[in-house]
């Protein structure tokens, strides 16, 4: 029986690269998206040709029922979970806060923070071993720019996941004795797409110049380490805040 887990956010990015690199040591990998449904087909085209098996799972995350839904679908196709990937997360053009109108602020935090509340809840009713679970992991992605800020810039983003990195700490110490190991990675400079949604899409090589390696990161090397907190081989890992950002 494969290990299963669902990646929030997976049609591109981070989220594509992680699902790939679990199906390439056997994973069965149900892949979030909520509206690229081509990429998303993409990805799970790509997820069985590397020898895992994929599920495609419509639902945006800061939507209670369509998450709630999304794991009774998973659930009803594979039986279980034993990791979740929250990943899904959204960035707005780059201003100042002074600038900011109230509906930006808003969808940052119903996606950034509601969604990755609802999912981890969801995910922590399914896994956790005084509720029927196998256990497993979850892994959360926030940003460097929880610890930079972000100024001039994101600093919504960047509050945003402040509160996945808070998340984080007191979920890994409430669901550790329950067999959920809970961690966090916090991406740098990564050369995604979501750059050019913040209008920005040199912004990483730019940038990933001025850090301490000399370069942007690729979504595969952020990929490598979720994947690692995922296994057994980090089976003492719980509750870390793991930098993947070229030392910046």
């Amino acid at each position: 029986m494969p290990r299963v887990a669902l990646i929030t956010g997976a049609s591109r990015g981070i989220g594509r690269a992680t699902a790939l690199a679990l199906a390439s040591i056997g994973w069965a990998v149900g892949i979030n998206y909520t509206r690229r449904m081509e990429a998303a087909q993409q990805t799970a085209a790509d997820v069985e040709a590397a020898g895992g098996q994929a599920l495609l799972l419509q639902a945006d995350v800061a939507d209670e029922r369509a998450v709630s839904a999304m794991f009774d679908a998973l659930a009803e196709r594979f039986g279980y979970i034993d990791a979740l990937v929250n990943n899904a997360g959204i960035v707005a053009a780059s201003m100042p806060l002074a600038d900011m109108d109230a509906a930006r602020l808003a969808r940052m935090f119903e996606v950034n923070v509601l969604g990755a509340y609802l999912c981890a809840r969801e995910a922590a009713r399914r896994m956790s071993t005084d509720r029927g679970g196998r256990g497993g992991a979850i892994v959360n992605v926030s940003s460097a720019a929880s610890r930079l800020g972000s100024p001039n810039e994101y600093v919504d983003y960047a509050g945003s996941k402040g509160a996945v990195d808070t998340m984080t700490i007191g979920l890994a110490k409430e669901l550790g004795p329950r067999g959920v190991r809970v961690n966090a990675v916090r991406p740098g400079l990564i050369e995604t797409e979501i750059h050019a949604s913040g209008g920005r899409p040199e912004r990483a090589s730019v940038l990933g110049a001025q850090t301490p390696l000399g370069r942007a990161g690729h979504a595969d090397e952020v990929a490598a380490a979720i994947v690692w907190l995922l296994d057994e081989q980090a089976s003492y890992v719980n509750g870390a805040l793991l930098d993947v950002s070229g030392g910046r």
